[in-house]
C-alpha cells in the first residue's frame, strides 16, 4: 500500500491522530468492559492505546498528557494482573480522562503551552486515577464534583490519513513508544471497520462533486455506443439481403447474353457487397469488443468517484455509544446500544446531518423510552434496556431504524395532550388513528415530557428530526408497542448524480421515474376496472388500487383514442398506493440528474431533469411530491372518474380553499375542518409549494403556516400581495406564535386574519374563514 506524504506535517498534527485514533480504541474499550471487567483482549488493547499516547505525548514536549496516559496504563496493567477489578466508578473517571487527552490533543499549537502538569486540571484527573489503584473503594467519594458527566463531543476527523503501525508487542520503553508519532499508526481491532485508510488528500466538496458529476456522464455517454452498434447490426441485415438479391439477379440472367462491360459490372458488385460485407462484421465485432470495454470502464470509474464521497455508517456513530453510556448513569438506568450495519456505505453529507437528529433519537429513547431497572424487572424485562440504531440501503434508499425495548408510547396520554393544547376537539381526538396521532409528535414544541431537564422535555421535541428529513426529501415513520418499546423508521434518497429510472410518455412528452420509487408496472385491462364512490380502482394483490391519470396529475392534454387497456405505473406503499396511468413505457434508462437553477424554486411533482442519449430533455418525477398531488385530489373531491377513452369526468366546484402547512397533522386537520364547512380544500407542503398551486389554480382564500422550509408564511404572504393578479387573493395566517410582535408581523406583511393555533377551536377557524369570503356555496 502506497503511503500519504506527511513530510509537512507538524509533531503536533502527527500527534492529534494519533490521540484520535487511540482515543476511540480507549472509548470502544472502556465500553466494552464496563460489561466485562476481565475481558483480557480489552484490557490489553486499552493499555496498548493508553501506552502509545503517553510515549507520543512526550515526543511533542506534552508532560501533562504524559501524566495523564501514564496514570491510565498503571490502571490498565493493575487490571490486567487482577490487582484491581474495574468497576463504574472507575470507568467514569476513566473515560474523563480520555476526554482531556482528546481535549488537549484538539489545543492550536498556539494554545498547546496552556496545558500546565501542575496545574489542578491536570493533578486532580492524575490523582483520581492514581487512587483507583491505591483505593479503589474510594474512588466514588472521591469524584471531583466540577468534572461534567456527559461524554465530550467525538473530534472531527482530521482531514489527513493514518497509516499502518505494525507492532508484535508492547514497546519496551517508552522511547519506543515515542517513535510512534512519526512511525505509521496502529490499525487496532478495536477501531471501526473502515480504519482511517482513505484520508489521504485535501479535496474540497465542489471538485469531488465535479469529480462525480463527470463520472456520472461518462457512465450514461458511454451507453450512446450501444444503439449505433445496434444500427450496424441492422445495415449488417441489409448487407446480407442486398448480396441475396444479386445472386437472384445472376440466376434470372442465366442464359441471357450479356455484354462484356455487364458481366463485368454484375461481377465487381457481387466483389463489393461480400468485401463490404466482410469489413462491415469485422468492426462490428471490433465495436462490440470497444462497448463492453468503455462500459466497463464508466462503471468502474463512476464506482471509484461514487466510493470517494461515501463513509461506513459507523463513521457517524462513534460518540452514540459513549452519549447513551453516559445518559443512562446520570438517569440511573442500565443501557446498552446496539449498532448494526456500521458498514453501510452513506454519503458524506448526508452522514454529516444525521449526527444531531440521530442524538436527538438515541436521548429520547434512554430519556423516555427505557424504563429504571426497577421498573423493568416489575415487568419481567432484564434490568438493561437495549436501543438498537440499525442502517441499511432497501429499494435505492438509505433506510435508518431506531428502536428501544422501553416501555412504549402512552396513546392515552398522547391523546390528551392533543386535546389539552387545542390541537384537536376530544371527538376528533377519539378518532384519530395511531398513525395519525404519532404524527403529532414531530410538531413544534410538541412534548409528552412532563418536567424540563437538561436530557428532554426542553420544547424542542421530534421537529429536529422532521425538519432534517425535510432537507433530505426524507420519510420518517413511527410505531410503538405498549410495554415493548418504540420505533423510528426513517428514509432518506441516496443523494446520487446518476438515477435509473423509468421512461414513460405522457401527453407526447418523456418523464422519468425512480426505479426506487415504483412497485410495479402492470397493463390493467379496462373491463377490469370498477367504480369505487366515483373513483376508478382495480385489482392487485387482493388489494383495490386507485387509478388516476398521469394527464391530471400533470396537468397535461389527455389522449382522445380509446384504449383497450391501460399501462399503470404502481407507486406508494403499503400504507397508500395509487395506480398512475400513463400513455407508454418506454423502458429503463440511466440518467444523470441535472438539478434545476435555485431561481425556479420548486416545480411541482418535479424533481429535477436529465439528457437523453440523443440529447433531448426529460423530466424525472418526483414521487413523493406526485403522490401529495394525488392525496389532494382525493381529499379535496378533485380526483375524477376515468373513462375507457382515458378521459376523466369533472367534478362541479364549490369556493376553493389553500390550506399551506409543513405539518401533515395541522394540514389534515385544517382540511378537515374546511371541508365539513362545505369548502373544496387543496393543500400545499411548504410555502414554495403554495406559491406554485396559487399560480397554476384558482382559489378564494389561502390559510398559511408562519414556520416551513425552503419559503415561510411571511415570504409567502409577501409574494401574493406583490402579484399583480394575487393581491386581492385573502390570507390568513395560522400560527402557533401568537405574540403581539408575531402577529403584527404578519398583518404588516399584508395578511387579513391572524389566528393563533393555540386558541383556535372548530368553530374559531370556520368563523373567521366565512368572515373573510362568506359561506361556501358559490
Amino acid at each position: 500500500m502506497s503511503h500519504p506524504d506527511l513530510s509537512e506535517a507538524s509533531l503536533l498534527d502527527l500527534f492529534r491522530l494519533e490521540a484520535q485514533e487511540q482515543s476511540q480504541i480507549l472509548t470502544n474499550g472502556l465500553l466494552a468492559l464496563e460489561r466485562d471487567a476481565h475481558a483480557a483482549a480489552q484490557l490489553e488493547s486499552c493499555m496498548r492505546a493508553a501506552h502509545s499516547i503517553k510515549g507520543a505525548a512526550r515526543v511533542v514536549g506534552i508532560p501533562a498528557g504524559v501524566n495523564i496516559a501514564h496514570a491510565m496504563e498503571n490502571c490498565f496493567v493493575a487490571a490486567q494482573e487482577r490487582r484491581i477489578t474495574l468497576r463504574q466508578a472507575h470507568m467514569d473517571e476513566l473515560l474523563r480522562a480520555v476526554d482531556l487527552i482528546r481535549r488537549i490533543a484538539q489545543t492550536s499549537e498556539a494554545d498547546i503551552s496552556m496545558w500546565d502538569a501542575g496545574s489542578k486540571e491536570i493533578t486532580a484527573p492524575v490523582a483520581a486515577l492514581a487512587r483507583i489503584v491505591s483505593d479503589p473503594d474510594g474512588v466514588a467519594a472521591a469524584r471531583p464534583a466540577d468534572v461534567p458527566e456527559a461524554a465530550a463531543p467525538a473530534p472531527a476527523p482530521v482531514a489527513v490519513t493514518t497509516i499502518e503501525k505494525r507492532v508484535a508487542s508492547p514497546p519496551s520503553s517508552d522511547a519506543e513508544a515515542s517513535s510512534a508519532v512519526s512511525a505509521p499508526l496502529a490499525a487496532s481491532n478495536q477501531a471501526p471497520s473502515a480504519d482511517l485508510h482513505d484520508r489521504v488528500l485535501r479535496v474540497t466538496a465542489e471538485n469531488l462533486n465535479r469529480l462525480l458529476g463527470l463520472a456520472a456522464e461518462s457512465l450514461v455517454e458511454g451507453r450512446w455506443v450501444q444503439p449505433f452498434g445496434e444500427a450496424l447490426q441492422r445495415l449488417k441485415r441489409q448487407h446480407y439481403e442486398l448480396s441475396g438479391t444479386l445472386h437472384e439477379l445472376r440466376e434470372e440472367l442465366t442464359g441471357v447474353h450479356l455484354s462484356e462491360r455487364a458481366q463485368e459490372a454484375l461481377a465487381n458488385a457481387e466483389k463489393r457487397v461480400v468485401e463490404s460485407r466482410r469489413l462491415l462484421s469485422q468492426r462490428l465485432s471490433e465495436l462490440e469488443t470497444f462497448d463492453r470495454r468503455v462500459t466497463s470502464l464508466s462503471h468502474r470509474l463512476y464506482e471509484g468517484a461514487l466510493a470517494c464521497r461515501m463513509r461506513p455508517f459507523s463513521d457517524g456513530t462513534l460518540a452514540f455509544p459513549r452519549l447513551v453510556r453516559d445518559l443512562a448513569r446520570q438517569l440511573d438506568k442500565k443501557v446498552h446500544l446496539d449498532v448494526i450495519g456500521s458498514t453501510t456505505q452513506v454519503d458524506r453529507d448526508v452522514l454529516e446531518k444525521l449526527d444531531a437528529p440521530l442524538g436527538h433519537l438515541l436521548r429520547n429513547a434512554v430519556d423516555h423510552g427505557i424504563e429504571s431497572p426497577r421498573e423493568r424487572l416489575a415487568a419481567g424485562k432484564p434490568a438493561e434496556g437495549v436501543i438498537r440504531l440499525e442502517a441499511r440501503h432497501s429499494a435505492g434508499r438509505l433506510t435508518l431504524q431506531v428502536s428501544d425495548d422501553g416501555r412504549g408510547i402512552d396513546l392515552a396520554k398522547l391523546r390528551r395532550a392533543v386535546v389539552e393544547r387545542r390541537l384537536a376537539s376530544e371527538q376528533m381526538a377519539a378518532e384519530l388513528s395511531e398513525s395519525e396521532l404519532y404524527e403529532f409528535l414531530l410538531l413544534p414544541g410538541f412534548s409528552l415530557a412532563g418536567t424540563v431537564t437538561e436530557i428532554s422535555g426542553r420544547g424542542v421535541g421530534l421537529d429536529v428530526v422532521q425538519h432534517m428529513l425535510k432537507r433530505l426529501r426524507g420519510t420518517i415513520r413511527i410505531t410503538a408497542q405498549p410495554g415493548r418499546g418504540t420505533q423510528f423508521l426513517l428514509q432518506l434518497p441516496l443523494t446520487l448524480s446518476v438515477v435509473r429510472a423509468l421512461l414513460v410518455e405522457v401527453g407526447g412528452e418523456p418523464y422519468a421515474i425512480p426505479l426506487a420509487s415504483i412497485v410495479q408496472t402492470i397493463k390493467v385491462p379496462t373491463a377490469s376496472t370498477a367504480l369505487l364512490e366515483g373513483r376508478s380502482h382495480f385489482e392487485l394483490g387482493g388489494k383495490r388500487v386507485g387509478l388516476i391519470t398521469a394527464h391530471q396529475v400533470l396537468e397535461s392534454s389527455a389522449a382522445a383514442q380509446t384504449m383497450p387497456e391501460w399501462s399503470v405505473v404502481v407507486l406508494g406503499n403499503e400504507e397508500r398506493t395509487y395506480g398512475l396511468v400513463v400513455d407508454r413505457l418506454l423502458g429503463e434508462r440511466e440518467l444523470v440528474v441535472q438539478p434545476f437553477d435555485a431561481r425556479l424554486g420548486k416545480i411541482q411533482d418535479i424533481n429535477a431533469g436529465a439528457l437523453m442519449e440523443d440529447g433531448s430533455p426529460v423530466l424525472i418525477l418526483d414521487v413523493e411530491d406526485a403522490i401529495r398531488s394525488i392525496e389532494k385530489l382525493v381529499v379535496t373531491g378533485a380526483l375524477s372518474a376515468m373513462t375507457s377513452t382515458g378521459h376523466t369526468t369533472a367534478k362541479s366546484k364549490r369556493k376553493r380553499v389553500l390550506v399551506v402547512d409543513d405539518s401533515l397533522t395541522v394540514r389534515e386537520l385544517e382540511r378537515k375542518l374546511l371541508v365539513s364547512g362545505g369548502y373544496e380544500v387543496e393543500v400545499a407542503v411548504d410555502g414554495m409549494d403554495g406559491w406554485n398551486a396559487v399560480r397554476s389554480g384558482e382559489f378564494d382564500l389561502v390559510v398559511t403556516d408562519v414556520d416551513m422550509p425552503r419559503m415561510d408564511g411571511i415570504e409567502l404572504v409577501t409574494l401574493l400581495k406583490q402579484d399583480p393578479v394575487a393581491k386581492s387573493l385573502p390570507v390568513m395566517i395560522v400560527s402557533y406564535k401568537d405574540r403581539p410582535e408575531d402577529r403584527q408581523r404578519g398583518l404588516k406583511a399584508g395578511a387579513d386574519y391572524y389566528l393563533a393555533k393555540s386558541g383556535f377551536h372548530d368553530q374559531t377557524l370556520l368563523s373567521a374563514v366565512a368572515d373573510l369570503i362568506g359561506t361556501a356555496a358559490a
